[in-house]
């Protein structure tokens, strides 16, 4: 299967695309049964496997892992996994392209930011040189064969964001993200600048950019829309109250069904078991 020019098809239907930030196994297994493409964040990895803010403490072999135990798990869906800026070697960041390409991972995004690397809606953001990253995108380009390459600038200076953006669309990138972006306008702006090449839109709670449903993101012309943490920070919410629940009822758990009771064992072991039975079909050769 070709997962990414399917992921390329999905995009250039009508609407916008969205890919839905997962930070586990589980977290997936939940996200995928409402919508049929994931997307990997660091900021969701960072935290979830390692306890770090999302600074540059990812190392490629973790994530490649996650990426492939995620294509077992979950055959049919479209996978988007964010490499930061390639692990800042652009030889290194090849040959992670080439090992997710082979893993069957759909897509790709590369910043051009450089380190210390930061979320990229948090402040202190550094950017390299806009030959610097091109040199690295396009050697990247150059390693792939079916896999989707988003190019993503980091830029904040206005004028800078437009010409970044206007020299990613000049490539052989799939989709382009400015990330951070502070309102409809500056979409619109950006929209203009980059009219041959698909626009992606990232949406993090609490980032930087506008709270924005997908009609409004189509009107504005954007293609795709990752959620980058919205599992991760409904999890956080859920185990907090989890917890105090407990600790306030001297350790008695909530019974399972209950109104405002929690999931219980049957609710999840037939979650896991789909998971299985997916895996288990894809291993035998039948996606």
């Amino acid at each position: 299967m070709l997962y990414g020019q399917a992921l390329r098809d999905e995009i250039a239907s009508a609407g916008t695309t969205p890919l839905i930030g997962v930070y586990d196994m589980y977290s997936a297994s939940l996200a995928a049964g409402h919508y049929n493409g994931l997307f990997v964040s660091g900021f969701g990895f960072a935290a979830s496997y390692y306890g770090l803010p999302d600074i540059g403490f990812i190392a490629w072999p973790d994530m490649v892992a996650f990426a492939e135990r995620l294509r077992g798990a979950f055959p049919r869906h479209h996978l988007l996994v964010d490499i930061d800026d390639g692990y800042a070697d652009p030889e290194l960041a090849c040959h992670v392209v080439r090992r997710l390409e082979r893993s069957g991972i759909s897509g790709v995004i590369l910043e051009d930011q450089k380190r210390p690397r930061r979320c990229g809606h948090t402040d202190g953001k550094q950017i390299l040189p806009l030959e610097e990253y091109l040199d690295k995108l396009h050697q990247v380009l150059a390693s792939r064969t079916d896999l989707v390459v988003v190019a993503r600038t980091d830029a904040t200076d206005d004028e800078d964001i437009l010409n970044r953006a206007k020299a990613l669309a000049a490539t052989d990138a799939d989709v382009v993200l400015v990330d951070g972006v502070r309102s409809a306008e500056a979409i619109r702006r950006i929209r203009e600048v980059i009219s041959n090449k698909p626009l992606l839109f990232n949406q993090i709670a609490g980032g930087k950019s506008p709270r924005l449903s997908l009609s409004e993101l189509a009107a504005l012309g954007v293609d795709v829309a990752i959620y980058s943490t919205p599992c991760l920070f409904a999890a956080h919410r859920a185990m907090e109250e989890a917890m105090t629940e407990l600790k306030s009822t001297d350790g008695r758990l909530p019974a399972a069904h209950a109104t405002g009771g929690g999931i219980g064992v049957g609710e999840a072991t037939a979650l896991l078991t789909e998971n299985l039975r997916r895996h288990s079909t894809a291993t035998r050769g039948n996606p």
